[in-house]
């Protein structure tokens, strides 16, 4: 299970933690790192952190990058979404 070594779990300070995240989209954006799912846990602590939808409202940036990462409150929800995210050996 090679997909395994692909996870990133990011626990630091709030800092560290926007700065590894949009790092980790960016290079999701241009293709540089592959597709491996981006998960958020907790819903309700990232929307009072960063409104992504208001950012694609004002066009900083588009529609589809919201599909880059999906909100998770449970680990089995994150399991799910692992799950599906067809990431081959």
């Amino acid at each position: 299970m090679k997909w395994l070594n692909t996870v990133l779990k990011i626990k630091a300070t709030q800092h560290e933690i926007l700065d590894e995240l949009f790092e980790l989209l960016s290079l999701r954006q241009t293709g540089i790192k592959n597709k491996i799912p981006i998960i958020l846990f907790g819903r309700e602590y990232w929307d009072k952190i960063i409104n992504f939808e208001y950012l694609a409202d004002l066009g900083l940036i588009s529609d589809e990058h919201l599909n880059l990462f999906k909100y998770a409150n449970t680990a089995s929800e994150a399991w799910e979404i692992i799950k599906s995210s067809n990431i081959s050996d």
